[in-house]
């Protein structure tokens, strides 16, 4: 009986450091903040906040989309590298977005589960 146990006990060890070496267990890429400064003429620069617990090459936080009201994807921040000892952190892009668009969402990605983290919605300010 105490072997069963031990080679059970054994297996789940092994499962799980499987499974954080292959970066499953990194998680999703998750939207912290988001900070919209309008430019003038329907032009912002986004700045997003992402957390991800980055692995390296084979799973990180590669990217960050902005989808309008009707969740038509109308800009992307490629991320090219990993973070992986800088968390959270923060990159931003300028873009003009199109009328009427008034609410856009952001979503963080990584490169093994896709968009599935935290996203936010953030109403856009008054251009000047």
């Amino acid at each position: 009986m105490k072997n069963n146990v031990k080679v059970i006990f054994f297996s789940v060890i092994g499962v799980v450091f499987l499974l954080s070496s292959s970066g499953v267990l990194a998680g999703d890429a998750n939207v912290l903040a988001v900070k919209v400064d309008p430019l003038g003429e329907r032009q912002y620069r986004i700045a997003v906040t992402l957390s991800h617990k980055d692995t390296g090459w084979d799973h990180y936080a590669n990217a960050w989309l902005i989808f309008d009201e009707d969740g038509k994807e109308i800009g992307e921040r490629v991320l090219h590298h990993p973070h992986v000892n800088e968390q959270p952190f923060t990159r931003s892009l300028t873009l003009t977005i199109p009328e009427p668009v008034r609410l856009i969402t952001i979503k963080g990605q990584d490169s093994v589960h896709g968009t599935d983290g935290k996203m936010m919605v953030v109403e856009l300010p008054a251009s000047p």
